[in-house]
């Protein structure tokens, strides 16, 4: 599979909405209930894109992949509350090129982009969800024991904390 990488622009934050509604539901099917999965809507995530967008844009990279003119995944990454500490914020997939190596392209596209923010690298995942896990430890990222309690809709899921050192050296 050969997709495109490049930031995305303004008429892009719609289809990243879409996109997004997409893939979670996709992703999170029988982790969570589908009434959490179906809360919002595609437009209204492509408005909370826009609005995130706004405000982080001078801190934070969003990505896209684009397979001719579509959309197929997309990540955002930037800073994280921790000092030094970068962020892979989000990783979604078009749920058609799930498998394709779209999330592979964009992982590598990501891991450079990171290292550029810090010398170690959180993302948060859902506990479970096996498929993303191994996605990530197959990337190199490894859960370091943090977990929390977020909604999805009105549903507290688990996430657990994966790190890496996108630079190469070993995680602190």
């Amino acid at each position: 599979m050969s997709v495109l990488l490049r930031p995305a622009g303004e008429d892009d934050l719609a289809g990243i909405g879409d996109l997004h509604y997409r893939s979670r539901a996709a992703a999170y099917a029988g982790i969570v209930s589908p009434a959490a999965l179906t809360f919002g809507s595609p437009a209204a995530l492509g408005e909370w894109w826009a609005e995130r967008w706004r405000w982080e844009r001078e801190t934070h990279r969003l990505t896209v992949a684009v397979d001719g003119r579509r959309l197929a995944g997309f990540t955002y990454l930037g800073p994280s509350e921790e000092p030094g500490v970068a962020e892979l914020s989000a990783i979604h997939a078009d749920p058609a090129y799930v498998g394709r190596g779209v999330g592979r392209a964009l992982m590598i596209d990501a891991l450079a982009a990171l290292a550029r923010y810090g010398d170690r690298a959180v993302l948060w995942v859902l506990a479970d969800n096996a498929r993303a896990r191994r996605f990530y430890e197959r990337g190199g990222w490894v859960a370091d024991g943090q977990s929390r309690v977020e909604p999805i809709g009105d549903e507290p899921v688990t996430q657990l904390r994966y790190v890496i050192s996108p630079n190469g050296s070993a995680v602190a």
